[in-house]
């Protein structure tokens, strides 16, 4: 089964901890609030419930060549418990299963920028800290 297919010119955000209800409003409500416009489609099956990182990149391959995405963001159980809620991005076309932490802030940027291919994936995961998160190119 392909992975489901995010709105024009979104992120496709998919929930992969379901232990709190009010962590992943709290999440949706961050990222809504974080950016001028809709930067996500949000997705909340329980068939994602602590699905690994490879599992979706097979998942995806296996897809039809229209049917498949660039990247996805994962809300896993570290978005849910972390301050400033930071989403897991997966690379699913370049370097399958590359990946690297993007807090809330930064949300915005990223999706708008991947959505357009104005930037690709590894521009963002190379800029990634030492604890592979990404906090802008300046590191802020």
């Amino acid at each position: 089964m392909p992975l489901p297919q995010p709105d024009d010119l979104t992120s496709l955000v998919l929930r992969t901890d379901f232990g709190d209800d009010g962590a992943w409003a709290a999440v949706r409500a961050a990222l809504d609030a974080a950016g001028e416009y809709l930067h996500a489609t949000y997705v909340s099956e329980p068939r994602f419930a602590g699905v690994a990182v490879q599992a979706l990149v097979d998942e995806d391959a296996a897809a039809d060549e229209e049917a498949q995405i660039i990247e996805v963001f994962l809300a896993d159980a570290a978005t849910m418990e972390g301050p400033d809620h930071p989403l897991l991005a997966v690379d699913l076309s370049d370097e399958p299963g590359r990946t690297f932490r993007l807090p809330v802030q930064w949300f915005p940027d990223v999706s708008a920028n991947l959505s357009i291919a104005n930037m690709d994936f590894a521009e963002f995961a190379d800029a990634a800290d030492g604890s592979g998160t990404f906090r802008g190119f300046d590191g802020g």
